[in-house]
């Protein structure tokens, strides 16, 4: 059985309208909300074993909150192919990682993430920022993950239901 843990980045600032997408960082929301999922993954017992992220400033700021506040003793690999990434991207990216990892985070964007939970699980569902899924799959191998919705949706959270 894998996990994988679909992370969209936490809310980032517009204040600097002339700054590029990709140098966006994250607002006061958005730095508060990282840590409490970085705890949530702590409290549920959901250690990634493999943390992949998308280079943005937000996402490696949110990937850098998740692990500190998770306590996670976790080195997140920050790829280039995953900014602003398509599903596909992301598929190809998973299925690419050593069967060794049980459990992998990805931190990205939208639409792509959205898209990627729909291809895998069959299930259309809205990922405001900051929102994690948690998807299982009954493979040895990452090679082997499936991109029909056979993948298990096992849980959802947002930072506005989080304590």
């Amino acid at each position: 059985m894998k996990t994988l843990l679909i992370l969209r980045h936490a809310k980032s600032s517009w204040k600097d309208p002339g700054m590029t997408d990709h140098d966006r960082p994250l607002n006061d929301r958005g730095k508060q909300d990282a840590p409490r999922i970085g705890q949530l993954l702590c409290d549920q017992g959901l250690h990634p074993d493999l943390i992949l992220s998308s280079t943005a400033k937000r996402a490696r700021s949110t990937t850098k909150r998740v692990v500190e506040g998770g306590g996670l003793a976790v080195t997140p690999q920050l790829l280039d192919e995953l900014y602003l990434a398509a599903a596909d991207t992301y598929i190809e990216v998973l299925r690419q990682q050593p069967s060794e990892y049980q459990r992998i985070l990805v931190v990205g964007h939208n639409p792509g993430l959205e898209e990627l939970v729909l291809l895998l699980t069959g299930t259309s569902l809205a990922l405001p920022t900051g929102a994690l899924v948690q998807v299982e799959f009954e493979i040895d191998s990452w090679f082997e993950m499936p991109d029909n919705g056979r993948g298990k949706l096992v849980a959802h959270w947002e930072p506005r239901g989080l304590s």
